[in-house]
């Protein structure tokens, strides 16, 4: 399954999850990537700013199904949400060479978010990969991320 993991924090320590309600009535899937809008999470999609990081699941065990996905309601369901700004994040199936300090953009619905060629900036990959089958590793753009204002 596609998506964004967790790694490291650039200062050390460990992932900061906070809860959010969702902001829309839909699906969201474990490793998309969340935007903050109006103080509630949604699907983060290019040209979003205000990107928080990525989504664990739902705060109630019994609004997510057993493969991590949740079918919420518009402020109602609360997800928990890794809001760390210096969070260094994963994209497994991303085989293209990438160099660090490279700035690329997130791409996909649901359960299928990927990293793709840079239009809008989003991430900034921090890691050399060594072969196309090494992960990228990025983070999220600092002016993007809304607990860097």
């Amino acid at each position: 399954m596609a998506g964004f993991e967790w790694k490291y924090n650039l200062s050390g320590g460990r992932p900061l999850i906070q809860t959010f309600f969702m902001a829309d009535t839909e699906t969201l899937t474990k490793g998309d990537m969340v935007n903050l809008q109006s103080g509630e999470g949604d699907l983060a999609v290019t040209t979003d700013t205000a990107i928080l990081g990525v989504m664990q699941g739902a705060e109630n065990p019994d609004d997510e199904a057993s493969s991590g996905v949740v079918a919420g309601t518009d402020s109602t369901t609360l997800i928990k949400v890794i809001v760390n700004p210096d969070a260094v994040y994963e994209d497994v199936d991303d085989t293209t060479a990438r160099q660090p300090g490279a700035t690329l953009d997130i791409a996909g619905t649901t359960g299928a978010q990927i990293l793709a060629t840079s239009s809008n900036t989003e991430f900034n990959v921090v890691e050399r990969k060594r072969q196309a089958t090494d992960p990228t590793r990025v983070v999220i753009m600092h002016a993007l991320h809304p607990f860097n204002a």
